[in-house]
């Protein structure tokens, strides 16, 4: 199981779940605040099975689209997440 954590700006959450979601994928949103100007963002939490932490990271490119120069639309981390469980 992998865990990525997705920083993204708040203009692009809707885009990106709306990706997402009809491809089966979970996400849990968070507000977050950051970066150097204290812009807006999201953290979005996304588990997923091994070997698909791929097909995520695709879609996440494909619903936002290309960055600006010098900027970044998606700060990615994929981690291992040795148990996952809903109660």
């Amino acid at each position: 199981m992998k865990l990525i954590l997705a920083v993204v700006r708040d203009t692009d959450t809707e885009s990106i779940l709306n990706t997402l979601l009809p491809h089966g994928f979970r996400v849990t949103r968070l507000a977050s605040t950051g970066g150097f100007l204290r812009r807006g963002s999201t953290t979005l939490m996304i588990g997923v099975d091994e070997g698909k932490e791929n097909k995520v990271v695709g879609l996440l490119k494909s619903a936002v689209g290309a960055p600006d120069p010098d900027q970044h639309r998606i700060t990615l981390f994929v981690l291992n997440a040795s148990n996952y469980e809903q109660i």
